[in-house]
């Protein structure tokens, strides 16, 4: 436990910081999990909707600092690259 008035009150802003951060790793992970559903159900344009929805979303976590920058853009290109998968020939 913490003896010093300080490490007291870091010991609580830990506790806030970790619950704030994980409800947005949660918010994360659903909006992810969202485009995916979508690209599983194989609708084009409800899976692009989807990730128009989503990359704010991921560059948010970055500003935050709770992903690395490369995982958002791997996340991005790989989600993308499952979009592209699905247009349509034209």
């Amino acid at each position: 436990m913490a003896n010093s008035s300080q490490a007291r009150k870091r010991a609580r802003q830990a506790i806030v910081h970790r619950r704030r951060n994980m409800g947005h790793r949660a918010k994360f992970r659903t909006f992810v999990k969202g485009v995916e559903a979508k690209v599983a159900s194989g609708d084009y344009d409800a899976a692009t909707a989807a990730f128009k929805d989503a990359e704010p979303i991921i560059d948010s976590m970055v500003n935050r600092k709770l992903i690395h920058k490369n995982k958002a853009a791997r996340h991005k290109s790989r989600l993308n690259h499952k979009i592209k998968l699905l247009a349509p020939e034209s």
